[in-house]
């Protein structure tokens, strides 16, 4: 996609890692259009938002380093940037730790930043179950296989990593999120994210209500069986 658009960044946070105190950096540009998404207006690269120079951002960190445990990449997609190996070596030699956000869906590129340890953390969204849902909820046709890999990927690598499935109204019920957690029975973390309704990428959805408190609570109840550290975050 060119050099990397970055078009925010968060110098301090509490909750995008957890248990650390993180930088946020976001980048524009997705592969997927998911109706839902609070980050919409990155979805296109060519947004009017004014990039933030790779070194402005570099600088903001060798000075805020002694107060960060780490850096999260997120988006939009970061892994379509082919830039993002050598922005990524950048931050390590300031000598911060890297999360990357991701939706999964371009494997190879994850595989490559594993295999040079780029990447000390990876959370990986699980839109919906692994059948005709998922194209509904990221908002274009989808190769599954993909996703199938980036999940095996990271369960067979080594390296820390959470899924996390974002629970919209309507488009998803307590059993398609039962289903996810039995396709990913025995990993580590399965978060389950509250719908926001705030700025949505497709407007109509601006106004569902989320799910209440006591029906995520019997949602993470029956995803527990297969995965015993699902949450709601």
């Amino acid at each position: 996609m060119g050099e990397l658009k970055i078009k925010r960044i968060i110098e301090e946070s509490l909750i995008e890692w957890e248990g650390k105190i993180s930088a946020v950096i976001v980048l524009a540009g997705c592969n997927f259009s998911c109706p839902f998404c609070h980050n919409g207006v990155l979805v296109k690269s060519n947004i009017a938002i004014a990039d933030i120079p790779e070194e402005k951002v570099l600088q903001i960190l060798r000075r805020k380093k002694d107060w960060l445990d780490g850096v999260v990449i997120s988006g939009g997609e970061p892994c379509l940037y082919h830039e993002l190996f050598e922005f990524i070596k950048k931050v390590k030699a300031i000598g911060l730790p890297i999360k990357l956000d991701t939706n999964g869906y371009l494997p190879r590129m994850l595989a490559t930043l594993i295999k040079q340890k780029l990447v000390d953390y990876v959370a990986m969204d699980i839109k919906a179950p692994l059948n005709d849902k998922y194209k509904q909820l990221c908002g274009i046709q989808v190769n599954l296989r993909r996703i199938r890999q980036s999940v095996e990927l990271l369960r067979t690598s080594g390296i820390e990593h959470e899924f996390r499935t974002t629970f919209v109204p309507q488009m998803l019920e307590k059993n398609d999120l039962v289903e996810i957690a039995m396709y990913l029975q025995g990993s580590k973390r399965f978060y389950i994210q509250q719908f926001s309704p705030e700025e949505t990428l497709d407007n109509s959805l601006s106004s569902l209500v989320p799910y209440t408190m006591n029906y995520l609570k019997e949602t993470e109840l029956a995803c527990k069986k297969y995965v015993s550290n699902a949450k709601i975050r």
